[in-house]
């Protein structure tokens, strides 16, 4: 196991690594595996790339972001321009469904509502939307309606944890209340981790997706 001092240079190395990233205007604390992320970037993209780069260490329990978005007078938009740029980068976005998503936005945080049918949809409203001039945040509040029974999402779950992380799919348990999944047992990285939630996002239906699963390195 890491001490928290060689978890803080490889995090550092890691912000320093990310070419979307400038990691000297971030600084990194950690205390018991809980790394903290602090000091000020030019755009809520960045802000993003710097907590995944965070996420890709290894040892990292826990993740404080205390970062702010401080945007470049070039940078700064009005909250209609804003609008109406999410508008039509949701419009000319394949993946996400016409009119299935409307948006709001309020002091350059962008909040997304509305149904669709899968995870990846979800994610790539929110993706297109998070690299747009101006903007300083994003919530996702986009809902999955569930599509097939239980018994059928909780088989295509485990069947994808088989195929893609056989080692770990005998020890994480899957289950599955509507379109609501819980994953629980245990995986030896962020990584089995990540993948274990892929693939519950994966399948049709999911609309939820509560990771209980514990870390052991």
């Amino acid at each position: 196991m890491k001490t928290d001092s060689q978890l803080q240079q490889d995090v550092m190395a890691e912000l320093k690594w990310e070419p979307a990233v400038h990691a000297t205007q971030i600084g990194v604390e950690v205390k018991d595996g809980v790394v903290t992320l602090a000091g000020e970037v030019g755009s809520y993209v960045e802000k993003w790339n710097a907590e995944r780069a965070a996420q890709r260490v290894s040892g990292v329990r826990a993740l404080a972001v205390d970062m702010t978005v401080q945007l470049s007078a070039v940078g700064i938009r009005t909250d209609v321009d804003i609008a109406q740029s999410v508008g039509h980068i949701l419009s000319w976005t394949s993946a996400v469904p016409p009119d299935a998503v409307k948006a709001m936005v309020e002091g350059g945080w962008v909040t997304l509502t509305g149904d669709v049918e899968w995870q990846y949809q979800r994610q790539e409203a929110a993706d297109c939307v998070r690299h747009l001039s101006g903007v300083t945040g994003v919530s996702n509040h986009i809902v999955i309606k569930p599509a097939l029974s239980s018994i059928v999402v909780k088989s295509d779950i485990e069947a994808a944890l088989k195929r893609q992380a056989s080692a770990d799919a005998r020890m994480i348990t899957v289950d599955v209340k509507g379109g609501d999944v819980t994953l629980s047992g245990t995986v030896h990285s962020w990584a089995e981790r990540d993948l274990a939630n892929r693939s519950a996002w994966g399948s049709v239906g999911v609309r939820n997706v509560t990771d209980n699963m514990s870390l052991a390195y």
